[in-house]
């Protein structure tokens, strides 16, 4: 929850006044700014974090003029407070800048210097250069620019779908787009997996970046957390526009979303993780090195991403140091990970191994998450587990031999960690989740060993 805080700067001006001071802080975000609104001391309540509003006894014209310019600014005081806490509301969290808070009370306070004129809304770019400009200007990791760029060439095949439907030259244009464009770029998105086959011209126009090569696939099925999850980066991109001055309109703003459906995470055991690495795969040499480098995972709890980039130089003092790169560009915080005597031995075994320098012989993604499934199969770790299906929103009961990936070893890390501590910032230290992440929420349903040991309690 965004919180704000009021105070009075120390120093007062030429008139005897102190200015009322705002510090906002949500998670990781913690920033400050002046309000240009300055009042006598006398009348600040530090307790209340409010301007105190005298009630003379004598109302003179003196005490009047204070008891109006008192009033006037405690308005002032607490529409700027409101539109601080909408505008963060309807932001994406994930795209808040570092002068955010300064950029509100100054546009505020000085909403003159944001007013487009014709001679800018003459001189606007297209929708898509101001896509690039946008990305240009923001420090996304690469994972992160990726997602925006598959935004971007929905987008393309949007813009032509449209044209092509409409019979005409349909362009996108940033203050002509709507809520009902939005909802319709909704539908788009959803069902843009029947699409292809009557319009695969628009998928060979604008292919999908498989690896480092673009590639013509068939969509797939979007559920809505995915959906969600593409709107987050176009209403920052809107927000951006905005905010520059690119769009006086805001598409977002009667359009109602649907909450993300998350179900309870799954996870192996300790005891499971001990099996899959004690399982005999000698027969199977290039599946054993995958199953190593699964556990390995399992136990400094990594995101993949990560995994694949850490070489011997990420060593350092019997831990994993690294700055995940999910998180980066937002807190460039190490994450320092000890090494377990299963995790050294695992390093040892490989060691100097791959000629990239990397500290584990790694495989392609795709086929690493091909790899586990098998080694679960071996491993004879195939109990069922409740899932979501992302795209009916329905829950499924699978096999987890079927549903394994290398994402299961990074919950298999924070599960167990978490089932023992029950502490987010602590788990949260090790698996480099930021402050306040909300996947430790779906970490505290009580398991079924739990649930038996809270029973035992009762004989």
């Amino acid at each position: 929850m965004a919180t704000i805080y009021l105070s009075l700067s120390t120093k007062a001006d030429s008139n005897k006044q102190q200015e009322i001071l705002i510090r906002f802080s949500h998670g990781r975000i913690n920033q400050r700014g002046k309000t240009n609104l300055f009042i006598p001391a006398e009348y600040w309540d530090d307790k209340a974090q409010q301007i105190i509003i005298p009630n003379f006894r004598l109302m003179n014209e003196e005490n009047k003029q204070i008891k109006t310019y008192l009033t006037s600014h405690s308005e002032k005081l607490n529409t700027l407070i409101s539109i601080i806490q909408t505008t963060f509301n309807n932001a994406d969290k994930n795209s808040i800048e570092p002068d955010w808070l300064k950029f509100i009370i100054d546009k505020f306070n000085f909403p003159e210097k944001y007013i487009i004129t014709n001679t800018e809304l003459n001189t606007k770019l297209s929708f898509f250069d101001a896509f690039d400009e946008f990305l240009q200007k923001r420090k996304l990791s690469d994972v992160r620019e990726k997602n925006y760029m598959v935004l971007c060439r929905a987008l393309q095949r949007y813009e032509m779908l449209v044209g092509i439907k409409e019979k005409r030259a349909y362009k996108l244009e940033l203050d002509n787009i709507t809520s009902d464009t939005i909802e319709d770029f909704e539908s788009f998105l959803r069902n843009e997996h029947t699409l292809y086959d009557k319009f695969q011209s628009l998928y060979d126009k604008f292919p999908a970046i498989v690896g480092t090569n673009r590639k013509t696939v068939k969509p797939q099925p979007r559920g809505q957390n995915t959906i969600n999850a593409l709107f987050n980066k176009l209403r920052a991109f809107f927000n951006w526009c905005y905010d520059n001055n690119k769009m006086t309109n805001k598409p977002f703003k009667n359009y109602e979303s649907k909450p993300d459906v998350f179900g309870t995470p799954y996870y192996i055991t300790i005891d499971e993780r001990n099996t899959i690495y004690n399982t005999d795969l000698s027969h199977q040499p290039q599946l054993a090195i995958q199953r190593d480098i699964f556990v390995f995972q399992c136990l400094i709890g990594c995101r993949v991403s990560d995994l694949y980039r850490m070489k011997n130089e990420h060593i350092i003092r019997g831990a994993i140091e690294y700055v995940p790169r999910k998180t980066k560009d937002e807190r460039p915080i190490p994450v320092r990970v000890p090494l377990t005597e299963t995790a050294k031995e695992i390093l040892n075994r490989y060691n100097g191994n791959d000629p990239e320098g990397r500290i584990l012989p790694f495989i392609s993604e795709q086929k690493y998450n091909k790899a586990i499934k098998k080694i679960f199969t071996l491993a004879d770790i195939t109990r069922i587990v409740t899932i979501i299906n992302p795209t009916t929103r329905e829950e499924e009961k699978r096999p987890i031999n079927k549903v394994a990936s290398s994402h299961l070893a990074r919950r298999a890390f924070v599960g167990n960690l978490y089932k023992q501590v029950k502490d987010p910032n602590l788990v949260g230290a090790l698996s480099g989740h930021k402050e306040g992440s909300k996947a430790f929420a779906r970490y505290r349903d009580i398991d079924e060993e739990m649930k038996n040991e809270l029973v035992k309690m009762l004989e």
